[in-house]
């Protein structure tokens, strides 16, 4: 994924683990993803990202809410 995709608050899919996370920052090579609806963080290799698509977040339990909060628009 490129670096400017990677916005704090994007929703990506790491592909090491499959699981749905929103950005929330990085550190040195790697970019920390935490479980949308809460949890804890993780370190993700930001070469095995990927947007989030509607059936991963109705599968994260997200797509419910309001997109400007979905998406991180502000």
């Amino acid at each position: 994924m490129k670096a400017e995709e990677l916005w704090v608050g994007a929703l990506v899919v790491d592909e090491d683990t499959q699981r749905v996370g929103r950005v929330m920052g990085r550190e040195g090579p790697y970019v920390q993803l935490r479980p949308p609806g809460g949890g804890r963080e993780w370190d993700a290799d930001p070469t095995r990202l990927r947007r989030a698509n509607d059936g991963e977040k109705v599968r994260a339990g997200i797509l419910g809410l309001p997109l400007a909060y979905v998406e991180g628009v502000t």
